[in-house]
């Protein structure tokens, strides 16, 4: 694999490293990537995708996929996991569209990265499988990368998207690792869920636990996460483990009987330690000299704000626009990180609030559950998230 002055580098064929690759590419980049995995594939289970991600997807042509693909729920319902009373909702379908310009979907982590992948092909980015990065350093100006295949190359531009334990921060000096948060995800999937089922999301909230259902691939399926308390598993960085259902009850405790039931219909469960770091606090955590951070790589974040992937993508659409401005490449690249540091600080730290909120007992959930009735979608909303970034159009 050569690598040219010009070249710029992706570490990591997820979700993240994909939209780089296709959001570079589109702006007339020389881009290559490289991913550890011997096959690109995606793991996990579903994804809520708001307008601020959907209107990039529908900017980079994938709207038609997407339509295939996803599912565009009608409303946003918050019930009680106790009592399944229905404490308030949020429209979505029309609502969002018409506030924020591009529809609220959900869809399952494989065939978003499948979307994304064949985009990518389309393009004739080079992929270069069975390359785990071994080192990276960043020296003088320039950055190089070796695996531990044997590569050793000096791109351009390094973009690390290679997610939760990222050695590309090395070259950043960025070495402390993520920390667990104490809660564990459950995740599963139901085959032929209900026509009801296939028009919302439902958040269910309980003491110490939340659990949310959507559903994914064109409606065929239904998408549930049950968040609880725990332990860190023994292997923190494998983050997918097979997972037994009855641990689960045990964790939840009492719930009523509509959302035992939906939980008791899930085939399999897979369990999903949750790590995160701490909100960003300055540029240099997002990029310095020739390397650039995306996502978890950078910014790792707990899903109740349900926006890891968004952030990701928003990262991507924003490098790409820094490098066709003026400048240096670390010129460019500081000015994505100073444009994108706040603003996935802004995102982080509103997920882990959601997080005391939705896991609150006492006082603090009657106070949420008033809240929620009284105010309804002012409460559920957020404008300042789903109106997006100002992206130029990446249009050819």
């Amino acid at each position: 694999m050569d690598i040219h002055a010009s070249d710029i580098l992706v570490a990591g064929g997820g979700i993240a490293g994909l939209a780089a690759a296709l959001a570079l590419s589109r702006r007339g980049a020389d881009v290559q990537l490289i991913e550890q995995a011997d096959a690109f594939s995606e793991v996990g289970a579903g994804i809520q995708i708001g307008p601020n991600v959907t209107r990039i997807l529908r900017d980079w042509g994938l709207e038609a996929g997407l339509r295939q693909l996803a599912s565009f729920p009608h409303e946003l319902i918050a019930r009680d996991a106790r009592s399944g009373r229905e404490l308030g909702s949020l429209p979505l379908g029309e609502r969002a569209e018409r506030l924020y310009g591009a529809p609220y979907a959900c869809i399952h982590r494989a065939d978003l990265h499948q979307l994304l992948l064949h985009a990518v092909q389309a393009r004739d980015v080079p992929l270069h499988l069975n390359q785990r990065l071994a080192e990276v350093h960043l020296q003088e100006g320039r950055v190089t990368v070796r695996t531990e295949q044997g590569l050793a190359r000096q791109p351009a531009l390094l973009v690390g998207a290679d997610g939760l334990w990222s050695r590309s921060r090395q070259a950043l000096g960025l070495n402390e690792p993520p920390r667990f948060s104490g809660h564990l995800a459950y995740r599963g999937l139901i085959p032929s869920p209900t026509p009801a089922a296939q028009l919302q999301v439902t958040v269910w909230m309980g003491p110490r636990l939340h659990i949310v259902q959507y559903p994914v691939q064109a409606g065929r399926a239904l998408n549930v996460v049950a968040i609880v308390h725990g332990e860190l598993p023994v292997n923190p960085e494998g983050w997918d483990h097979a997972a037994h259902a009855a641990h689960l009850f045990q964790a939840l405790g009492p719930i009523c009987r509509p959302l035992q039931q939906t939980l008791e219909a899930v085939p399999r469960w897979r369990l999903w330690a949750l790590n995160d770091r701490p909100p960003l606090t300055s540029a240099r955590q997002m990029g310095q000299g020739t390397v650039a951070l995306l996502g978890d790589a950078a910014h790792p974040m707990r899903p109740y704000l349900a926006q890891g992937a968004g952030m990701a993508i928003e990262d991507a659409q924003a490098l790409a626009q820094c490098w066709v401005e003026k400048g240096t490449v670390a010129e460019r690249v500081q000015r994505y990180a100073e444009q994108r540091w706040p603003r996935n600080a802004q995102v982080q730290a509103r997920a882990i609030r959601n997080g005391r909120i939705f896991h609150a007992h006492g006082p603090i959930s009657w106070g949420r559950n008033l809240a929620m009735g009284v105010l309804g979608a002012k409460v559920m909303d957020v404008p300042w998230l789903y109106k997006g970034m100002d992206f130029p159009s990446g249009r050819e």
